[in-house]
């Protein structure tokens, strides 16, 4: 992002009160606020009961998504590898240099890309901490070949959610040896992505799909596992993909999140932005539409640790048309990052009342930023 002294003046005048359309989309150059979409956010959505999916009737092709993304007005776009393999799981060229020219057609860049080791049947049991050695195997080589796949494909960053990586029952797994088997793969995967010159993240969540536990829970043990990782490598190379609605599963203050990585000195890989309630499910609504102080305050600190990455859309709006809800979501963080940033242009006096402990002349400092346009 750039942030600075010109810039945290024109909020009070060029881009006072709410933004939405050409406005919006200025305020965020100016500031160099990247922002991204999820390609899934752009499809057809299904879940356990509506098998035949909410949107049946449109075109879920990476293509149509695209062109979705393109509508929305979001300039970048997060992939999932196997959009670019066939059914051999064997790189196709002929889908990536499709896909690279029609992003060249529609301005997208290429945010991130994802590792999908949770939708095929053959990781039921787990990928990289699968008991089998074949199946690890196999997803190693995997994840290996979907960093290669990002280096051709533009994006500065390779992540990794473990979506089918855990357990369901006591006594099903050897707890330390999964967790070996899980730091021994993100150890070669860092080291592929070093040679690459790409950026590595894992993605912790705390419980997907059957209810069970997986092998990251938190985003916390995340960054452990990227010290030790870039501790052994003597680079900087693996950080974390921190999801909101992750965040908010286990009923933790992201924005803590945010700084607990910052002095960890872990990076921060991406940031995927939805909406979820406390303690719950990962439900990835709209962003914004829940609890603002707390989504401000996650900004806040995005702002304040430097990060100058993508801020992508991650979200499942079952029942809203996915082109407005893309649309919203942009729209709705826009208008809380220009509040994080009238807090940061008055940093000085917000820590003056931290160091008094008057937590109602904190509250008194803020609460017009966060409640008025």
């Amino acid at each position: 992002m750039r942030v600075d002294k010109a810039r945290l003046v024109k909020l009070e005048s060029v881009y006072r009160g709410y933004l939405e359309g050409d406005l919006l989309d200025k305020f965020l150059d100016d500031f160099d606020i990247k922002f991204a979409s999820g390609h899934w956010s752009a499809g057809d959505f299904m879940d356990r009961f509506a098998t035949k999916g909410y949107f049946p009737e449109i075109d879920s092709s990476i293509e149509a998504q695209l062109r979705r993304i393109a509508e929305a007005g979001i300039k970048g776009v997060e992939f999932h590898d196997v959009l670019f393999l066939d059914e051999n799981l064997k790189v196709s060229e002929e889908r990536i240099s499709r896909v690279k020219e029609l992003l060249d057609e529609l301005k997208i860049k290429v945010s991130n890309m994802n590792v999908n080791m949770f939708t095929d049947p053959r990781w039921k049991l787990g990928s990289v901490t699968d008991p089998r050695r074949e199946v690890r195997e196999k997803a190693l080589e995997m994840l290996l070949q979907a960093a290669d796949i990002a280096k051709e494909i533009g994006s500065p960053s390779l992540s990794f959610w473990p979506g089918q990586d855990g357990w369901d029952y006591n006594f099903e797994s050897n707890y330390g040896l999964k967790f070996k088997w899980f730091m021994d793969a993100c150890l070669k995967v860092a080291e592929r992505c070093k040679e690459l010159r790409l950026k590595f993240g894992v993605e912790a969540k705390l419980k997907e799909p059957k209810e069970g536990n997986m092998i990251v829970p938190t985003t916390h043990l995340s960054g452990w596992i990227a010290y030790k990782i870039n501790e052994i490598l003597g680079s900087k190379v693996m950080g974390v993909t921190i999801d909101y609605g992750h965040e908010m599963m286990y009923g933790v203050e992201p924005a803590f999140t945010v700084y607990a990585l910052h002095e960890m000195d872990v990076p921060i890989v991406g940031f995927h932005v939805n909406s979820a309630k406390y303690r719950s499910n990962d439900e990835d609504r709209v962003f914004g539409t829940g609890d603002i102080w707390c989504f401000v305050d996650y900004l806040y600190s995005a702002i304040d640790v430097g990060y100058d990455g993508w801020f992508a859309e991650d979200q499942f709006t079952y029942r809203m048309d996915p082109v407005r809800a893309m649309r919203l979501s942009k729209e709705i963080f826009g208008n809380l990052m220009k509040k994080a940033l009238l807090i940061y242009a008055r940093k000085d006096e917000l820590e003056r009342a931290r160091e008094s402990g008057d937590q109602a002349k904190i509250i008194d400092m803020v609460k017009r930023i966060i409640l008025m346009e």
